[in-house]
């Protein structure tokens, strides 16, 4: 499914300005009268509805920046703040283009899809058989609807329309009911379905809407929509929010029918994602947004995964140097709290510690001149050799000063450093035989797995019953046997304490995956999640995190009530004469 990705960035950076002078001396127009003739073409415009999903304004970079930072993770540990403005340092405006660049994305896909749907019909029969037809509009269908979700999950109430754009004049549209575009998404996520090919047909390849897909992401609409009231301080209607929750259990375990499983290692599906492989011990990634390339062709297919997120690691530039010895370079700007660490420790979880905590970092004992270590915390060596060793980069016994595998002197233990890079994205499975792109990658990223489904009936199923059921048992269970944790005996939690227990596995399952932000707006406790770090920040060296004046990595933390929604973007209100009014706050 790699063609896909690269399909978007090939045919579509034509579309993208109507034309396209890469074949001839005088450019041509690519509109809906002359394109959509045969199956190829609806396929190639289909790709340009796919597109947005990978841009840099969305998966393939700045999106981190609006949606990464939550209680568990948090962008710098001493790194100076993003400068231009952003919710997870804490310094966003409504000038800040990180949300005019994602608002623009979004709605650009949106229109893309609108077209699609209003030019589908216009390929002959003979052109295009009625399955194809039905699969192409049903993903077409449900792009849009997932488009319409993030706006809806950032900025709430936003300009809605289901006809393409047809002119300069008449663009002023006003903010529509968040309610209404909530019943448009989830009817057209469940009606989709029905063209939609399953994930078996797709050969568990994640790279295309499925109807594992659908019905996945359908659930997560709706335990959003259960908590929305939330960030409106108000109290909900009791009856519809159980509703939300019922249907949510109700689409997450159409999914279970589907042939998914857990990956047999909790690593094996991130080693996937890296290395340009689907699935390779169990069906678990449902939807990932395809990167590829390495930044050094006309193709521009690249994602920031890896870079943003990831094992600290040298910079290597000389050309010749590939393999173990350049493992990718990364800023890893988001790194763990104390929070994500401690959860880990009180539940004996170290597999997905180890993985999601950086337990090293890689070292050079010439400078420029390649990797030939990595140095560990103290106890993590022995702790990794039990795990996941024989798949990674290992340097062998220590012999000299950064030769080897070794680990940090004995008062440098892992707990006295809880500001270390989020691990999940690992560049040393990326490209290995040819050299990395310093910032660009070819790491997919996961929007939707299997365990998170597990996850979504547990609380669900808790929800809407008296006390968790059976079922919510065995699917939180589930999660944390692949763990290698203790599980829950079967009634031995109250409906409280199991919702607990499912935010907590939440945490430690999906960190660095883009839902815990959202998570926490949902369940009501974004913002005193977040401040109640702050002052722990502050301390500084007690946590080895960069306080005082410094950096002031605590006061990314000090966040309101008005980064529950994201600002309407300047650029927006300054030309939609409709929009009058901002978000509370902005």
């Amino acid at each position: 499914m790699k063609s896909l990705k690269t399909a978007i960035f090939t045919v579509f950076t034509c579309l993208a300005v109507a034309s396209c002078d890469f074949l001839e001396k005088e450019p041509y127009e690519l509109t809906p009268e002359t394109y959509f003739n045969n199956a190829a073409e609806a396929s190639s415009f289909l790709t340009s509805v796919y597109a947005p999903l990978a841009s840099q304004n969305f998966y393939g970079n700045r999106y981190i920046h609006l949606a990464a930072g939550d209680d568990l993770a948090h962008y710098g540990g001493g790194r100076n703040p993003e400068a231009s403005g952003v919710i997870s340092c804490n310094n966003a405006t409504a000038s800040s283009p990180y949300f005019s660049q994602l608002w623009i994305t979004l709605y650009s896909g949106i229109d893309r899809a609108n077209t699609f749907l209003e030019n589908i019909d216009k390929i002959a029969d003979s052109e295009i058989s009625p399955e194809l037809r039905a699969q192409y509009r049903s993903e077409a269908r449900f792009l849009r609807a997932y488009y319409y979700f993030i706006l809806v999950e950032g900025w709430g109430d936003v300009p809605f329309k289901t006809t393409s754009t047809q002119s300069v004049t008449g663009l002023s549209i006003p903010r529509t009911d968040k309610e209404t575009i909530y019943d448009f998404i989830v009817k057209e996520m469940d009606e989709c379905t029905d063209g939609l090919l399953s994930a078996a047909q797709l050969n568990y390849k994640p790279g295309r809407i499925s109807k594992s897909t659908a019905w996945g992401i359908l659930a997560r609409v709706y335990l959003f929509r259960a908590g929305e009231h939330y960030r409106d301080h108000e109290a909900g209607d009791q009856t519809k929010i159980q509703e939300y929750f019922r249907q949510a259990s109700t689409f997450a375990q159409k999914v279970m029918g589907e042939g998914h499983g857990l990956a047999e290692n909790y690593w094996d599906v991130f080693i996937d994602l890296c290395s340009n492989q689907y699935n390779t011990t169990a069906n678990e990634s449902i939807w990932e947004i395809e990167f590829a390339g390495t930044y050094s062709t006309e193709t521009r297919a690249e994602g920031r995964i890896g870079n943003l997120i990831g094992i600290n690691a040298p910079r290597i530039d000389d050309q010749s140097i590939t393999g173990a010895r350049d493992p990718g370079y990364g800023y890893a700007f988001y790194r763990t709290t104390p929070k994500l660490y401690e959860l880990y420790v009180k539940n004996g979880d170290i597999e997905r510690m180890n993985w999601n905590i950086a337990p090293f970092e890689y070292v050079q004992a010439t400078n420029g001149k390649g990797v030939t270590g990595r140095k560990f915390f103290t106890g993590k060596l022995e702790e990794v050799r039990g795990q996941y060793w024989d798949k990674s980069y290992s340097y062998g016994e220590n012999t000299g000063t950064n030769v080897g595998d070794f680990e940090m002197a004995a008062n440098d233990k892992a707990n006295s450093n809880y500001s270390r890079p989020g691990a999940k994205y690992r560049r040393e499975y990326e490209s290995q035989n040819v050299k990395k792109n310093p910032n660009y990658t070819s790491i997919n990223f996961p929007v939707l797995r299997y365990s998170d489904v597990l996850l979504m009936i547990a609380e669900a199923e808790n929800e809407i019953n008296p006390a968790p059921t059976t079922l919510a048992y065995q699917c939180l269970n589930a999660v944390r046997n692949r763990a290698g944790i203790s599980t829950f005996e079967e009634g031995s939690l109250d409906k409280d304490a199991f919702r607990q227990a499912v935010k907590d596995e939440r945490g430690m399952e999906l960190c660095f995956e883009y839902t815990r932000r959202f998570d926490l707006i949902r369940w009501g406790e974004y913002v005193s999640s977040l401040n109640a770090l702050a002052s722990r920040a502050q301390q500084g060296a007690a946590g080895n995190w960069t306080g005082g004046d410094t950096y002031s990595v605590w006061t990314f933390f000090q966040i309101t009530d008005t980064y529950n929604y994201y600002p309407i973007p300047d650029t927006e209100m300054s030309v939609n004469t409709a929009i009058t009014e901002n978000n509370p706050g902005w």
